[in-house]
């Protein structure tokens, strides 16, 4: 089962859950997300994997959801187009084995994914 962890290399717990997947030479390929952005389509299908609302998946202390979205009322739909729009909003790190994903934060979670 080939992994894929959705990786921000300037997050400390991104770093920290690729290191634990190098060091437990797991079959992963990472996705740098904040570089290429996702489609609305991929992130509609992590939100399957996670079992999340689009609202949980977002960084609220983010300047661009601050400053843009904060206290406005938006539809999922409006809330996908906006993670896709600015990945930076995209909480991190997510591991996905094509099934299932967690946000890997703490490293337990991962620990607990992998087993």
């Amino acid at each position: 089962m080939k992994l894929k962890i959705y990786h921000n290399p300037r997050c400390r717990k991104s770093r920290e859950a690729l290191q634990y997947l190098e060091d437990h030479q797991c079959d992963f390929e990472p996705v740098l997300y904040v570089e290429k952005g996702l489609s609305e389509e991929e992130i509609a299908t992590l939100l399957t994997q996670l079992e999340y609302r689009p609202e949980e998946m977002i960084r609220k202390n983010e300047a661009i959801w601050k400053e843009n979205y904060k206290g406005k009322t938006l539809s999922a739909e409006a809330l996908v187009t906006a993670l896709s729009k600015h990945p930076k909003l995209i909480e991190r790190p997510i591991i996905s084995n094509g099934k299932e994903a967690i946000i890997a934060r703490p490293i337990e979670k991962l620990i607990t994914f992998l087993k």
